[in-house]
């Protein structure tokens, strides 16, 4: 099997991930930027690879920017899984399945990073989302429920433009870089 796509598509994929996060953390947006990387590599190399780039973004972007990443990127991990395992089932090119992804994401992702920011942050994290969470904290709102309510918008807004984003560059693929995550599962030989 070729490697050199592989070896490409990560360090791509988690340069994108740290670019698009410290943009979204220095203009202060209210979402995060940070999986649009680990979602193109979990469409082009599968579900595993994908989870790795995530993982790789987040403990990166930690060590050299950001400590408070570093926790998350069992967040970014999973977004990995969940969108490759989509995309070896549906393909990455239809409206349809990043609409899934975006809408699975956005409950998945806060279920795994609100108790990340909460128990570790005590719900702040220094994004965008945080002044929702403040408004929502002081309408009465327990902790948990305000940190998690804040991440479920901006991470369906955040994922489905992650997802379109990368439904519109995987149509734009030649077609021999298509599907390479499926060739990898099953094992078939890549063409350099």
């Amino acid at each position: 099997m070729n490697n050199r796509v592989v070896v490409t598509i990560i360090p791509v994929g988690i340069g994108i991930n740290i670019i698009g996060g410290l943009l979204a953390q220095t203009l202060k947006l209210p979402i995060f930027l940070d999986s649009i990387g680990t979602i193109l590599s979990a469409v082009m190399l599968g579900p595993w690879l994908g989870a790795l780039t995530g993982l790789l973004s987040n403990v990166i972007q930690g060590l050299f920017t950001d400590p408070i990443n570093i926790p998350f990127g069992i967040v970014n991990a999973v977004i990995g899984l969940v969108v490759g395992y989509l995309a070896l089932k549906r393909g990455f090119e239809d409206y349809v399945t990043p609409l899934l992804a975006g809408l699975i994401l956005a409950i998945l992702a806060p279920i795994i990073g609100t108790p990340i920011a909460v128990y570790l942050f005590g719900g702040v994290t220094g994004g965008g989302i945080d002044l929702l969470y403040a408004l929502l904290l002081n309408s009465g709102n327990e902790i948990f429920t305000s940190a998690f309510l804040a991440r479920v918008p901006a991470n369906l807004v955040d994922k489905l433009i992650s997802a379109y984003l990368i439904m519109v560059i995987i149509r734009k693929l030649p077609e021999n870089m298509k599907g390479y995550g499926a060739k990898i599962k099953s094992g078939q030989e890549i063409a350099a």
